[in-house]
């Protein structure tokens, strides 16, 4: 298979993972997978409205906040500046993974300048989505965990931080003027019964403050000195591209960047500590949520390749539980996510999905008003109105499960898969056959690092 020659391997320490399509894309597995070879892994934006989920000999764990390196004993785990932190959930869930096993305090290392989420942001956060239902507007489609409100509260530079859990008088002087001021708008724009008592969530804080606190740390500096000794660091992306608040399909969007550019920022390192970004796309498309979807399928009906893929796929968010909406892979919507992130190489996840399908589907483009287009557009209201033009592929009877070998794939998938590359402009690095972290096809080592 022909591939874009990648830097030598003195230069790529670092790797930037992100999501190419509307998340959902298998980000976690490929973190998994690429930490045999790295000392930390980094999340640098989101907050637990991301899931990624695990398949390690036939056992599932799913994380939300924790990043997905934790499960390599010997890797340590950073929560960089752009997440936001939900504080009860990040310890609900630091317990239980301590609950099968995993050591995760005395390597998980918590940015101090993370903004909270708290409980106001949740309640506002589905306040809103029930007064758009009720006006008749579109519901975003959020997990209602309060994100949106969270960095609203960032932006407008009054939002708590974790820092602020080591101080009880600044902590408790910010937070009664964020409960009394949210607790306003729930009642006067929103009409909402629920209000947050201040006492009792002041005290809580403190008992969360003496367990976090051990965990807070300078990630930036942290990581700058890894990188000076010599480690490999893997940025962990949430979300995908197409749901980033700038680049995305607004106002169906995250509340954060999700592209790879944002893993300088959102973890406190410069930019020349990225050096390579490896997009994860799925071997056809899904969407949580509202939003345009230009390749969508009937995926609701018995007997469709749009069930297909939702049942064979077991297409349900990680986080909400909610049916992924389902549809080809659109080849267009990814040339707009190979420019965004500047994509070094390209992971397909779930082939073993599109297993005994008669024929297979590529979105190439667009009629968007009858007039031709060849990359998604820029506008949520253009892309509702475009219409995909396929290319078709045949089948295969074969299975690809777990299949290791780019040789034993079935000679019309490596054709579909050799297409797709020359579709985008991005070479492909790895396919995943499986959700297990063996079942993956290495085409070329992002890290430049011979396996066994």
């Amino acid at each position: 298979m022909n591939a874009v020659t990648a830097p030598p391997s003195s230069a790529v320490r670092h790797i930037v993972v992100v999501g190419t399509q509307w998340g959902d894309e298998g980000k976690g597995k490929l973190v998994d997978w690429l930490t045999d070879t790295a000392q930390a892994v980094v999340r640098f934006q989101g907050g637990h409205n991301a899931g990624h989920t695990l398949v390690i000999n036939g056992v599932t764990t799913a994380l939300q906040l924790v990043p997905s390196g934790v499960m390599r004993p010997e890797v340590q785990c950073f929560i960089g500046n752009g997440v936001v932190v939900d504080p009860e959930h990040l310890m609900g869930e630091i317990r239980r993974l301590e609950g099968i096993g995993l050591s995760v305090r005395q390597r998980l290392f918590i940015s101090e300048s993370c903004p909270l989420i708290l409980p106001m942001h949740v309640a506002l956060d589905r306040a809103r989505e029930e007064q758009r239902e009720k006006g008749g507007s579109s519901k975003i489609g959020t997990t209602g965990k309060g994100i949106g409100p969270a960095y609203e509260d960032k932006i407008a530079r009054r939002a708590l931080r974790v820092q602020d859990l080591k101080h009880p008088d600044r902590l408790q002087a910010k937070l009664r003027t964020l409960v009394d001021l949210h607790n306003l708008a729930l009642a006067d724009i929103y009409g909402s019964p629920d209000q947050i008592a201040f006492e009792p969530l002041y005290a809580r804080l403190l008992e969360l403050a003496a367990e976090i606190r051990p965990m807070m740390a300078d990630v930036g500096r942290l990581l700058a000195d890894l990188d000076r000794a010599g480690g490999r660091i893997l940025f962990e992306g949430a979300q995908g591209t197409l749901l980033d608040v700038d680049h995305g399909t607004y106002p169906f969007v995250t509340s954060s960047n999700c592209v790879a550019g944002t893993a300088a920022a959102g973890s406190g390192v410069g930019p020349q500590m990225l050096h390579y970004v490896l997009g994860i796309t799925k071997a056809y498309t899904t969407r949580v949520g509202s939003g345009p979807f230009p390749t969508e399928l009937d995926w609701q009906t018995e007997g469709t390749v749009g069930h297909h893929l939702a049942t064979v796929g077991r297409e349900k968010g990680t986080v909400t539980g909610r049916p992924r909406r389902c549809g080809w892979l659109d080849a267009a919507a990814l040339k707009r996510s190979v420019i965004i992130n500047g994509l070094s190489g390209l992971c397909i996840t779930k082939l073993d999905v599109l297993d005994g399908l008669d024929e297979i589907k590529v979105c190439t483009g667009y009629l968007l008003r009858g007039e031709p287009v060849d990359i998604l557009p820029l506008d949520a209201d253009d892309i509702a109105l475009c219409e995909p033009v396929y290319e078709t592929f045949p089948g295969w009877t074969q299975t690809t499960a777990g299949v290791t070998r780019w040789d034993a794939l079935p000679p019309t998938a490596r054709a579909y898969l050799e297409r797709v590359q020359e579709l985008i402009g991005a070479p492909i690095a790895l396919v995943s056959t499986g959700p297990d972290r063996d079942h993956t096809i290495l085409l070329s080592n992002p890290f430049q690092l011979a396996r066994g």
